[in-house]
């Protein structure tokens, strides 16, 4: 599939966009700008809710963060480190909610091997790092290499994934690191089964009125599963490098076409 295959927002039609019941959404560059999350964003979040659009970040980002977006946020949870785990905060019960793809003993044997992982990536591809916000992940390793370190080139974020997979781990580009796991879960699997248990939602028999917007190749498995994925136009710059590419593309650039998004389907319900 190429880029030319993706559709513009503007084409997507309005009963269609009518129907959207949840917005899913990635964070780095999708609805953030250069690492910074306009307020813009948080007002767009706010008025899909208010509107009775359940809002779901699905996230590379580490555990320790992902507990701050689901209780600050106006978010109805968050699927973390690429589908490791899932956050739901009852504000009524003060109560948070915590869904781990593994077991506490899997991700410490785990760990172990990523901890190795963390120093043979750095000490073999000159300009990685590992990432700062390695400290407050739970089931991942974060390569960092261009979030806090010059942009690497294609063929050294190449190499980092081969790293990853030549140990047996799962390894996925975002837009600024390579993210590698041990386990058979990404951000579709955890999504899967976040909206069967707290959404009474079986998305494989119905999944047309969810809207999934992202920026990279780490969402790629959402971008093939939703027929109203959305991608922000920074999507292009990954062209020939997604497995599965959104049905639909925004004019805007990160933030911008977050915005774009919520606008387009707000629209629709006036």
């Amino acid at each position: 599939m190429t880029a030319a295959t993706m559709r513009p927002l503007s084409e997507f039609p309005a009963d269609a966009r009518r129907a959207v019941r949840f917005v899913l959404c990635d964070i780095d560059d999708t609805i953030t700008d250069h690492g910074r999350l306009p307020a813009a964003s948080l007002v767009a979040m706010e008025r899909l809710q208010a509107a009775g659009i359940r809002v779901l970040p699905i996230t590379g980002r580490p555990a320790g963060w992902c507990d701050h977006f689901a209780r600050m946020w106006p978010v109805d949870g968050v699927v973390g480190e690429n589908g490791a785990m899932f956050f739901r905060y009852d504000h009524e019960a003060r109560r948070m909610h915590r869904r781990y793809w593994k077991t506490a003993d899997r991700r410490a044997a785990d760990r172990v091997k990523l901890d190795r992982l963390a120093r043979e990536i750095p000490a073999a591809v000159p300009g990685a790092a590992v990432a700062a916000d390695q400290p407050y992940r739970e089931e991942d390793l974060a390569i960092d290499f261009a979030e806090d370190v010059p942009r690497l080139s294609d063929e050294d974020i190449a190499r980092i994934v081969a790293m990853f997979e030549a140990a047996g781990a799962v390894a996925k580009v975002s837009s600024i690191h390579v993210n590698g796991w041990f386990g058979d879960f990404d951000k579709l699997s955890m999504t899967r089964r976040a909206m069967a248990e707290f959404f009474d939602r079986d998305i494989d028999a119905a999944r047309d009125d969810i809207v999934f917007a992202g920026d990279s190749p780490n969402d790629a498995p959402m971008f093939g599963f939703f027929p109203n994925a959305v991608g922000v136009a920074n999507v292009r710059d990954f062209a020939g490098r997604l497995s599965a590419e959104p049905a639909w593309i925004t004019q805007g650039r990160g933030a911008a076409g977050f915005q774009e998004l919520a606008e387009a389907l707000l629209a629709a319900r006036e």
